[in-house]
Order: structure tokens, then sequence, then C-alpha cells
């Protein structure tokens, strides 16, 4: 069993390293971003993630944390995408030159276009949150900038799931909606509230464990206002 998921890593290592070759060579693909971990290159079907090497890190532990991230981020997606999950499909990992080929979701940001009916995409978004949370997967940067209203099939894809973990604790998943809570009230404010509750009612029709995480989310954010209230 070892042997042939060695076998099927180093395969998707000479795809990867092959595919890149094509890319640096110009063919095909071009830059469309890049952050703080990574850059992105795309054409009409795909895009390819490679995560940058830091120089003020150790070369060793640079290597061992692009790495390890890359592997998580592979796994993540393949996770959700064995659950139908709406999200890129996973093409191929090369974790020697920490890259990711995934699908290229056609479609508008959601940002662009939530104002446009907040109440059914925020009712959407929330039983897309449910699924993650039912199979204990946290995505860690749910704001409308990660998810696309796709062109191919009218539902939102959730995107970019470089911070995502896999955890059961409720503080998690609490955190997780916390953080989307904040993410709406600072780029949607005019209708982040009555997005928020369809959120919440979604979630919460469609996830068992919703009650204890609407708990905890209530604790999460009495220590942010604590804390807001203290550097005031």
């Amino acid at each position: 069993m070892s042997m042939d998921m060695d076998e099927s890593r180093e395969g998707m290592n000479e795809i990867m390293e092959e595919r890149y070759r094509e890319i640096e060579g110009g063919i095909g693909m071009k830059r469309i971003a890049q952050g703080a971990e990574a850059v992105l290159f795309a054409d009409r079907e795909r895009i390819l993630k490679q995560r940058l090497a830091k120089s003020y890190r150790h070369p060793s532990l640079d290597m061992l944390l692009r790495k390890s991230r890359t592997r998580k981020e592979a796994r993540i997606i393949e996770k959700i995408q064995s659950l139908k999950f709406p999200s890129p499909k996973l093409f191929a990992m090369c974790d020697r030159d920490m890259k990711i080929e995934m699908e290229f979701v056609q479609g508008a940001l959601l940002k662009n276009v939530l104002e446009s009916n907040h109440c059914a995409f925020g009712a959407e978004i929330g039983k897309n949150i449910a699924q993650l949370h039912a199979n204990n997967i946290v995505h860690g940067d749910l704001t409308t900038s990660n998810m696309i209203l796709a062109e191919k099939d009218r539902r939102i894809h959730f995107i970019d799931f470089g911070l995502s973990f896999v955890s059961d604790r409720e503080e998690d998943k609490a955190v997780d909606l916390h953080l989307l809570r904040k993410a709406l009230e600072s780029k949607h404010h005019s209708i982040s509230e009555e997005c928020l509750a369809e959120i919440h009612r979604a979630y919460q029709e469609n996830y068992g464990g919703a009650g204890t995480v609407f708990e905890r989310l209530r604790k999460v954010e009495a220590r942010g206002r604590h804390k807001s209230k203290s550097f005031g």
C-alpha cells in the first residue's frame, strides 16, 4: 500500500513538473495574482498555485512548512471533492515544488453580487458551511472574496483552502462563523445582519451540531467585544 501511494505521488510530481515547464515557457497560463504565501497562474480551465519560499525562515524549516501546507491543502480539496461540495476540483499536486493544480471556477466573485440577492445567497452560504462543519472541515478564511457564483451551475463555490484544517472542536467552527460575520460587516455593512440571519438559519437546518457551535459563538463574540473595550 505504501509503495502504491509513493508511486502515485511520484507520478503526480512528474505531471506537475511537466506542466510547470510549460508555464515557465509561457505556454497557456498567465500570472493572475500573488499574495504573501503563493503565486497563482491560470488559463480558462485551470489554476496553478505555488507556495513561495520565505527568505526570513531557515531553509530547512521553510521547506518543511511549505511542503506540509501544500499537502494539507491538497488533502482538504480531495476530501471536499469526495463530498461533492461546490469547490474547485484537484487535478494534481507536487510536493517537491509546492504546487497545486486545480479547476478554475469561472463566475462572479460573490463580493460583487451578494447584495443583488443577499437573503438567498446567505441561505446557500449557510448550507455550504454546514456541510463543511458536519464533516469537521474548517475553512479558516470565510469571506465573500473566497466564494464564486459559478457560471456552470449557478451555485456558490468556496475557494482558497490554504488556511483550512480538520477539527471537531466547536470553538474552531464558531471562529469560522465569527470571521464571516466580521467580513460581512466590513464589506457588506448595509445587508450584513439580514444576510447573516439567513446564513445562521440555513446552518442550523443543515447541521445537527449547530446549537453547540452557536453557544460557543456567543462566547467568542463576547471575548471580541471585551477585547475591543479594553483597547478602546
